[in-house]
């Protein structure tokens, strides 16, 4: 086999790596993304729990991007606090080594059998959850494929007089492996696989057939670079992200940074730790182990060592990073983040925040509609339009999210599920803004006018919105707490409001026979009676979507919010 072959297989080897892992990764966040949310959500209360949601997570989702990426979405829309979220990052660091320990084990040998099972469940069972996990096995049979070809491609390139001696540099010149590893990571996007070629090449035999060609005290500096390295990630995402999330990425690059410089003073001394705490037996047959146990120990040292000094972290980035976010205007989105579209789950979340943002604006329409027809008020006649313009806004920067959510990643049947009745809850919502104008044109009408209903008219009309806006609040915490008995019980006020029309209807005929009434009152009377209990149709309908997905509350819990 020439170089140039050489070359090109062990490249390819690498792409089905970062391919096998990147779709590993996607199968893990469908299968139990959802639940590695309600984690974050659990244990962020103090520190401690922070580093072990940060850690479980990565260590499931198999990404430490993934985690990082989700967790500065939730600083940005406000739902994570920075030492909440430096806490989960730390702990995603020491999730991330689990891939190491896997491929250390040598599971390389049943690479093809994870490759045929996963390939028979994702392929030809229609069940979506086992599609997933087929999908998974299937990605994590390749990787290790990938793996297995780095591997076998390394052993003829140990050979070569050019490959040891650069092998010699990097092993006598730690710095220079700090920034091999840093700028392997910063290609590849993937520390797991900066390491996993590090093991590969650790595990070939040098001249003398049993000792490896870098030996541990030559990977650690590699080591420690593809944990700077991977701080990219962070940096990227924070790119147009709140000011918050810009210190999340910086306290990354610092702590990272910052145990790096440290660990080089000491690397014989840890390599002499590391090799006593790891199996015993020949170098090439054990290093993969070692840089493994390395790997996992000099992040867990990190961690323990940051996390009293969070506080102090916190003050750091926060002069680093100066500033404060500026005030968006109200019709500018709070919670959407569009670098959390290929994570769905943490999509849909924050579509869902946004929604019961937008819903509160009609709230305070409803409200605003009330006054200005029965109070002849003509300021809040102005409060209602500049309100609709408002919902209107926020209502199509939202249908646009939560339609990009699909364009950008595939989703499960239930996140299509939730999609869909997220959109129809914004178009119910953006309606009853609607209905609200109405009635404001019609306030600003009849003050106009000098329109003088009778005060039983006024009164009717008066218990009428009451009984709206009770239903509007109710439905609103309905869609907040996904509360499946508040929503049932819109449902029977949903009934109550087509009874009280109506009523009201024969109460104003009644009048006009007893004239009582004016005729020319009739047309705006009736139109504003029929426009509450249009905003009580589309009560209804927000209830309905509730009561559709009974697992809607994953989605729309608040608990977050801390």
């Amino acid at each position: 086999m020439g170089m140039f072959q050489m070359i090109i297989t062990l490249l390819g080897g690498l792409a089905l790596f970062i391919y096998g892992m990147n779709l590993m990764s996607d199968g893990l966040q469908r299968a139990a993304g959802e639940k590695m949310q309600k984690i974050l959500a659990l244990l962020t209360k103090n520190p401690v729990f922070g580093l072990l949601a940060g850690a479980l997570c990565t260590a499931v989702l198999q990404s430490s991007s993934a985690t990082t990426v989700m967790v500065l979405g939730f600083v940005t829309a406000g739902l994570m606090n920075l030492p909440q979220a430096i806490s989960i990052i730390l702990g995603a660091n020491i999730g991330t080594t689990i891939t190491a320990q896997l491929i250390a084990f040598q599971i390389g040998d049943y690479a093809w059998l994870f490759v045929f099972f996963g390939f028979i469940m994702y392929f030809f069972i229609k069940k979506e959850k086992i599609q997933d996990i087929g999908q998974t096995l299937f990605a994590f049979g390749l990787l290790f494929v990938g793996i297995n070809i780095m591997g076998n491609t390394m052993e003829p390139l140990a050979e070569s007089p050019i490959f040891l001696e650069l092998m010699m540099q990097v092993r006598d010149i730690p710095i220079l492996g700090v920034v091999v590893g840093t700028v392997m990571t910063l290609i590849v996007q993937s520390s797991s696989a900066t390491i996993a070629v590090l093991q590969n090449l650790a595990a070939t035999a040098g001249p003398d057939g049993v000792s490896s060609i870098i030996g541990l005290q030559g990977a650690l500096p590699i080591l420690y670079g593809s944990n700077v390295g991977t701080t990219i990630t962070a940096i990227l995402a924070s790119i147009g992200a709140s000011v918050n999330a810009k210190r999340t990425a910086a306290a990354h690059v610092i702590f990272n940074l910052t145990g790096t410089v440290i660990f080089m003073f000491f690397i014989p001394l840890y390599t002499r730790l590391i090799t006593a705490i790891s199996p015993s037996g020949p170098e090439i047959y054990v290093i993969a182990r070692q840089i493994a146990n390395g790997h996992m120990y000099f992040n867990l040292i990190n961690a323990v060592l940051f996390l009293p000094l969070i506080g102090l972290l916190v003050k750091a980035v926060t002069k680093l990073v100066p500033g404060k976010d500026s005030d968006r205007l109200p019709s500018e989105p709070v919670y959407l983040d569009y670098n959390v579209l290929e994570r769905p789950f943490v999509a849909i979340h924050l579509a869902t925040k946004e929604l019961s943002r937008l819903a509160q604006f009609a709230s305070q329409m409803e409200v605003a509609a009330k006054k200005a027809f029965l109070g002849d008020d003509l300021e809040q006649v102005k409060r209602v339009f500049e309100l609709e313009e408002i919902v209107n806004g926020l209502e199509e920067k939202i249908v646009n999210y939560l339609s990009s959510i699909t364009a950008a990643e595939p989703v499960t049947e239930h996140q299509a599920s939730q999609i869909s009745g997220l959109l129809h809850v914004a178009s119910d919502i953006e309606h009853i803004g609607d209905y609200c104008k109405n009635i404001g044109e019609f306030a600003e009408e009849k003050a106009k006018k000098n329109y003088m209903f009778s005060d039983s008219a006024c009164a009717e009309i008066y218990e009428c919105f009451d009984q709206a806006g009770r239903m509007l609040r109710d439905t609103i915490s309905a869609l907040e707490n996904g509360d499946n008995r508040l929503a049932l019980d819109v449902k029977q006020q949903e009934k109550e409001l087509n009874h009280t029309e109506d009523f009201l209807r024969k109460q104003h005929m009644k009048r006009l026979y007893e004239k009582t009434c004016s005729p020319e009152f009739t047309v705006i009377y009736t139109d504003v009676v029929h426009n509450i209990e249009k905003i009580g149709d589309s009560c209804d309908n927000i209830a309905t979507a509730v009561l559709n997905d009974v697992n809607f509350k994953e989605a729309l819990n608040p608990s977050l919010q801390i």
